[in-house]
């Protein structure tokens, strides 16, 4: 009797055990959520940081439990893209998705397996969204490793208030117009421009560098070898923006410096891209509604032209996981879909190189739209057409010439050895 007891509470407990056992089987274990690494530029004082931040935590509540974006930041510039080559040359990528400022030295990791083709990837509707021009440029030997996203021009920015306070009330049409209104305005303690020569590439003095060599040597000069007399000539009057018409700390000095001193009043003109119009500190500045810009006066016989440049190219890990492919392509879509460009454009002034509806009605921010939409010709900045390494010899050199310590032409002839031909 016991032995049957047995048996039946052996046969009653397999039977509670296989169809819960058959259950398990018959169902698949809930997905991971796939988490992506972003290291953005697009934080802290960026003008773009919160829209940004805005669009991610709507697409990751969009897809919670399923794709979650972790923003790292990277509020460093400079930094960052030094940390992108050195991850790159080591054979890692920096994260899931990062960006690049697109030039010669970064077309080069289009040669590494670690990056996505997106070519590869996307689809024609996608593709369509985007400027074809900028898609054109970012494409290399048939791969596109990098999105065009933000674009920019460089144009020269006037506080008319300041030029009123010396008399002026009108932008200078001719460079002996220029510095006229600049011996003006040194003549009440102002301080005519914001120049600089710190940092990876003197950022401010490279922009009126590259103005002054286009309008001398036209917008293909960037072909032409270093030691071309349009650069020969650019590099003096950029001496003579430093040395004459700017701060007494101009040179060793960085971005935040130059950028500081237009913030303050210290200075009357600027050169920057659209994204620093929508900067909250700028828009707290007394004379920012007088704020008008231009391109540079003619120096040379190449007029009516803009200096542009893609500004920012979205990257993408490689990975052999589809799921997270997907999870990728799945953000990025979202992320430059127009209706998240035309946010972002909004809150913070930037360019971008996907199509969108949106324009303007902040005055500063319009003029971006109607200089670039006015211009008849564009030509890259230094640091588009040349590259990273190109542009540090440039800021490098930019010190001693400025302090006398090397002629224009041997300034030149220095750059010049850094061009790879």
């Amino acid at each position: 009797m016991l032995r049957k007891l047995n048996l039946l509470t052996v046969l009653l407990l397999l039977c509670l055990v296989f169809p819960l056992t058959a259950q398990g089987q018959g169902e698949t274990a809930p997905a991971k959520e796939i988490e992506l690494r972003w290291a953005s530029i697009w934080v802290g004082n960026d003008s773009k940081a919160p829209a940004v931040e805005a669009l991610v935590q709507e697409f990751n509540t969009k897809n919670a439990g399923k794709i979650k974006v972790v923003v790292e930041p990277q509020p460093d510039y400079n930094a960052y893209e030094q940390k992108v080559r050195t991850s790159l040359a080591a054979g890692q990528a920096p994260a899931d998705i990062f960006t690049i400022k697109f030039n010669p030295t970064t077309a080069t990791f289009y040669q590494s397996n670690l990056l996505m083709d997106f070519s590869k990837v996307m689809s024609d509707d996608w593709k369509k969204s985007f400027d074809a021009g900028s898609i054109t440029q970012s494409t290399v030997d048939g791969m596109l490793k990098s999105l065009p996203m933000e674009t920019a021009i460089l144009p020269i920015w006037y506080n008319m208030d300041a030029f009123k306070k010396a008399g002026i009330t009108s932008l200078p049409t001719t460079m002996d117009g220029m510095f006229a209104a600049f011996d003006k305005l040194k003549s009440i303690g102002i301080a005519p421009t914001s120049q600089m020569t710190g940092d990876t590439n003197a950022w401010t003095s490279m922009i009126w560098f590259s103005h002054f060599a286009v309008s001398l040597g036209g917008t293909d000069v960037w072909s032409k070898p270093f030691t071309d007399p349009a650069f020969v000539e650019a590099a003096k009057l950029t001496k003579r923006m430093i040395t004459d018409y700017s701060t007494a700390d101009a040179v060793g000095l960085g971005a935040g410096g130059s950028g500081g001193h237009f913030l303050a009043g210290r200075t009357a003109v600027f050169s920057n891209g659209p994204w620093y119009a929508g900067r909250a500190d700028l828009a707290a500045t007394p004379f920012f509604n007088s704020i008008k810009i231009a391109g540079l006066p003619p120096v040379g016989p190449t007029k009516d032209f803009m200096i542009s440049r893609l500004q920012a190219n979205i990257c993408a890990a490689s990975t052999k996981d589809a799921a997270k492919q997907q999870a990728i392509l799945d953000f990025l879509q979202f992320l430059t879909s127009p209706s998240s460009i035309a946010k972002i454009a909004e809150t913070s002034g930037a360019m971008f190189a996907i199509k969108t509806d949106y324009r303007p009605v902040n005055d500063l921010q319009k003029q971006f739209y109607d200089v670039a939409s006015s211009a008849k010709s564009t030509a890259f900045d230094l640091e588009a057409a040349m590259g990273a390494e190109v542009t540090l010899e440039f800021a490098q050199q930019l010190g001693a010439l400025a302090l006398g310590k090397i002629s224009a032409e041997e300034f030149c002839a220095l750059v010049d050895r850094k061009i790879e031909r």
